[in-house]
């Protein structure tokens, strides 16, 4: 009896690299399609494109470590789970709750991005209503299985992925300047009027890195879903890798398009760049293709954010860092649904206030946080457990090199958003800091340690 009652309570099996791609790509294609484009306001043309390729660089080196301590810590949970087994409860707490917050931050941004785009078609559109029932729908879909949550996204994924390929070609990147006028765009006005191409310097490279991580974001929560796989070390490493370069080509084809379609203090401000993009095309087909492609990248965001968030706060019920109440499974669809109806009306809350330069910095600080606890996590990892202790589903190569670059990396962005955003990265510290007390002194004292560590490891190397 307790044997079939631990069963029925387990997720389900069920995920491939293809519904790993969907969840990955499906979360941060959204970033093309909006937010990236503030880089352009702080860093010009130039900077916009230094920062695509800066925050590239480090999302690779995300990419790549999680790849190998998800296919081997092959629990819901992803960095959290990790955590656990490798750093400690305080450090998987801190992790838990900074993949909440990212990933509950950002489907309230394309919750707020949707609707903005669609009161451009008709001013008379409630956008509160939209932000509702666009959020209702995903989490009724969420709680009715996670095969069927991801293959919709990778669907709708796909079909936004390929409408970026139909702006570049309609915007008939082989003839320059005849729609894609880079050279008007980028001329310098003279006059003392601010160069589009820099206007303010190094220093404008530098606060564009903040939002460049928005290409990008996300794409570490592939980890989510290692229990749900029916093969975590094959589908994790191949969907998140192809993932990413995904992401890099659709990237680098966005910014592309975007500065040489629209002037920069336009680009620097808009809700919907590419779909302002596709606007001034003057092509009615691509207008509709743009609109759909923002649409859709915005469901399959909020889609994976809702799937992701539920995971991380799911297992730290289940492990009593919060109510245990939070760790239950449905009888029937085998998902977390107690986590995903909880974290519904955090994520309506923040659409509401319609701030989305407010939201999407608050989910680039907690993601921030994230990677700078990572590569701590990897080096102790690789340790405590040397390459011939323990069964790994995948091996990043060059450790610990890629670890380094992603703590240099994430220092110089956490810089970046100190000159635009200091207030908001003190409170985001200041609330991380009073959550960590909350915990110690709290709540770690309800926690069943015996119970913390699942992996069938064996001791660690210097204990």
């Amino acid at each position: 009896m307790t044997a079939e009652k631990k069963q029925r309570l387990s997720l389900l099996r069920v995920l491939g690299p293809m519904h790993i791609w969907a969840l990955g790509v499906g979360i941060v294609l959204v970033g093309e399609f909006m937010g990236w484009n503030f880089t352009v306001a702080k860093g010009g043309v130039f900077g916009a494109l230094v920062a695509c390729w800066f925050a590239g660089i480090l999302y690779s080196c995300v990419a790549m470590i999680d790849s190998e301590v998800s296919s081997t810590v092959a629990s819901a949970g992803g960095q959290y789970a990790q955590a656990k087994h490798i750093i400690g409860p305080l450090a998987a707490f801190n992790l838990g709750l900074f993949l909440i917050f990212e990933y509950s931050m950002l489907a309230s941004a394309d919750a707020i991005v949707v609707g903005a785009v669609l009161q451009e078609v008709h001013s008379a559109f409630n956008t509160t209503a939209f932000v509702v029932l666009t959020i209702a729908f995903l989490t009724w879909l969420n709680y009715r299985g996670v095969h069927t949550t991801l293959t919709f996204n990778f669907v709708i994924t796909a079909i936004a992925f390929v409408t970026i390929i139909l702006l570049l070609f309609g915007g008939e990147f082989w003839s320059p300047g005849k729609i894609i006028d880079t050279k008007t765009f980028y001329a310098d006005p003279g006059g003392g009027a601010l160069d589009p191409k820099a206007p303010y310097g190094w220093l404008g490279f530098l606060a564009a890195l903040q939002f460049g991580i928005w290409y990008y974001l996300g794409i570490e929560g592939t980890c989510q879903a290692a229990e749900e796989c029916r093969s975590a070390p094959r589908a994790l490493p191949i969907g998140t890798m192809s993932g990413l370069i995904t992401l890099l080509i659709a990237a680098t084809i966005t910014w592309y398009v975007g500065t040489g379609l629209v002037d920069w203090i336009t680009l620097g401000s808009s809700a919907y760049p590419l779909y302002d993009a596709a606007l001034n095309t003057g092509k009615q087909w691509l207008i509709v293709a743009l609109f759909i492609g923002t649409v859709l990248s915005c469901l399959a965001s909020a889609n994976g954010c809702i799937n992701d968030a539920s995971r991380a706060w799911f297992a730290m019920g289940r492990d009593q860092f919060i109510p245990r109440f939070f760790g239950g499974v449905h009888p029937k669809y085998k998902t977390p649904y107690r986590a995903i109806l909880f974290l519904v009306p955090i994520i309506i809350a923040f659409g509401y206030t319609g701030l989305l330069d407010q939201v999407i910095t608050f989910s680039i600080i907690s993601g921030l946080l994230m990677y700078a606890i990572m590569p701590i996590n990897i080096i102790r990892f690789r340790r405590l457990y040397p390459m011939d202790s323990i069964r790994r589903g995948y091996v990043y190569p060059f450790h610990p090199y890629p670890a380094y670059v992603l703590m240099l990396f994430a220092a110089g962005t956490f810089i970046a958003i100190y000159f635009g955003y200091w207030k908001n990265l003190v409170a985001a510290m200041l609330f991380y800091l009073i959550a960590s007390l909350w915990f110690v002194f709290h709540r770690y004292r309800m926690v069943d340690r015996s119970k913390l560590y699942t992996m069938p490891w064996p001791r660690p190397k210097g204990y």
